[in-house]
């Protein structure tokens, strides 16, 4: 399945946060979407819908759909590791700025964890569980972003 739903119990007014994670470096993107959900969790989120693309490159589009599907923010995870070609500053760059666009044209708050890191090592120490684990500070930023714009009825 491409897109999971994952429940937390929440009222059905909860909100529902979208999570496009890329499968690329899956060891890396599994850690991050892991902190991602406990977060989510954590934050009293109803639902989240978790939507899996092969890479970075995908992101774009997936958090584009999932802010036409009614979620209230979306956060965008994986890891780009830089390697011996110019091939890792243009997935970098050119995803963070499809993101962005996203973001702007559906004017819902997406937040971006795609780490964009020299080494393996790096990923690993930004992907680790507790405090620091990015897709679980990506996960915070969204819902406090959501909540916010809720708030003043947008």
């Amino acid at each position: 399945m491409i897109v999971e739903e994952v429940e937390f119990g929440g009222e059905p007014a909860d909100l529902v946060v979208g999570v496009a994670v890329a499968g690329f470096n899956r060891a890396i993107t599994d850690r991050l979407l892991d902190g991602c959900l406990k977060t989510l969790e954590a934050e009293a989120v109803g639902r989240v819908r978790v939507f899996r693309v092969p890479g970075a490159w995908e992101l774009a589009v997936a958090v584009s759909h999932l802010a036409k599907t009614g979620c209230a923010a979306v956060v965008a995870i994986g890891a780009v590791i830089r390697g011996e070609t110019d091939h890792y500053e243009v997935i970098v760059r050119e995803s963070a700025n499809g993101i962005m666009r996203a973001a702007l044209d559906s004017g819902i708050p997406v937040t971006n964890a795609v780490l964009a890191v020299s080494d393996y090592e790096q990923a690993l120490d930004r992907s680790e569980p507790g405090p620091g684990n990015k897709g679980a500070e990506a996960a915070t930023a969204a819902v406090e972003m959501a909540r916010r714009l809720e708030g003043l009825g947008g």
